[in-house]
């Protein structure tokens, strides 16, 4: 997917109409079009507003990554990387032991 139909789409799934968003980031809703239809790039400084406006990380919107990571979870993720590698383990290993549990629980359900 290009970096146009995914600004397309996370628009459309945040009901952003493109003159809303080209407003929140500074710009018109025309240029937005123009983005989506990959007639131009943005620069890194309006990816990032883009990003910040949709609510996802510049990877994501880029193409990246598949894994569209919320404000929430990054902020999340940040707070463990300043953790001592002790307690990062431990949280790691709460999430492991999460992550078992449910895909346990999935197989039997389909059974």
């Amino acid at each position: 997917m290009t970096l146009g139909e995914h600004i397309m789409l996370l628009r459309k799934q945040k009901e952003f109409s493109q003159a809303a968003l080209g407003k929140a980031i500074g710009t018109s809703g025309d240029i937005i079009g123009r983005y989506e239809r990959n007639i131009m790039t943005p620069s890194i400084e309006v990816i990032v507003k883009i990003a910040d406006t949709l609510g996802v990380s510049i990877d994501y919107l880029v193409g990246k990554t598949n894994i569209e990571l919320d404000r929430n979870t990054l902020k999340r993720l940040e707070d463990i990387a300043t953790l001592s590698d002790e307690n990062k383990l431990f949280i790691f290993r709460m999430i492991d032991m999460a992550l078992r549990d449910l895909k346990t629980e999935q197989a039997y359900a389909t059974k």
